[in-house]
């Protein structure tokens, strides 16, 4: 085989330039409504295209526009701008609110997955009914995760892609941190996680004052 046909056939393996790259993986992040990971991508792509490295250019290129190009957990999508938000206020959202327990689960979840179902009861000082575990997992804000390493070896439960995607976090890590949660009220005259006391009848009143606050975080 001559020189000329070994480079001819090389060229066809040949991966497309960056460029072309970044317009592939906008064509799939637009028609694609849920995130997609950068396997998922670059299996759409011509034989050896680097699909993370154009996502990179293209949410640079995407930078200070009408749509954003954002990671999801280990996932990208196009998302509109969250400053233009208001502008999609005319679309119908049909509004889902969780119970108090609800909230206070997936709070703990989000805050110290992966965690057990008796270490959730633990934080919380109650008893977590599998109607409030099942109504997460229905909306897909948590999943099953790893089994602790434990006796028993108990079943964890972690946030899931969704859920990030719906508070706009690229991960779990992005949650608001105590700083920020004191300067929101949320952590006022309130005991760390695993030190909750019994509530004596005059401090009922406090305690739905902070509940209704946490409430907040997560209710859109």
């Amino acid at each position: 085989m001559s020189e000329e046909s070994v480079t001819q056939e090389e060229s066809l393996f040949e991966a497309p330039p960056i460029a072309e790259q970044e317009r592939m993986c906008e064509a799939i992040l637009f028609a694609t409504a849920e995130p997609v990971t950068v396997k998922e991508i670059e299996a759409r792509m011509p034989h050896g295209c680097d699909a993370a490295e154009a996502l990179v250019h293209l949410r640079k290129r995407y930078e200070g526009r009408g749509v954003s190009v954002e990671k999801v957990g280990d996932a990208w999508a196009m998302r509109t701008a969250p400053d233009l938000g208001f502008l999609m206020q005319k679309e119908t959202v049909e509004i889902r609110k969780l119970s108090r327990a609800a909230i206070e689960t997936l709070a703990i979840i989000a805050y110290h997955q992966p965690v057990t179902r008796a270490e959730i009861e633990e934080i919380r000082g109650v008893s977590v009914s599998r109607g409030t575990v099942d109504q997460l997992l229905e909306m897909e804000w948590i999943r099953f995760g790893r089994r602790k390493m434990t006796p028993g070896r108990p079943v964890t439960f972690v946030v899931t892609q969704g859920f990030l995607d719906h508070f706009g976090l690229e991960n779990a890590r992005d949650l608001p941190g105590l700083k920020e949660l004191r300067s929101a009220g949320l952590l006022d005259n309130r005991p760390p996680p695993g030190a909750m006391p019994q509530l004596g009848e005059g401090d009922e009143d406090a305690a739905e004052a902070t509940e209704e606050g946490q409430s907040e975080l997560f209710e859109d």
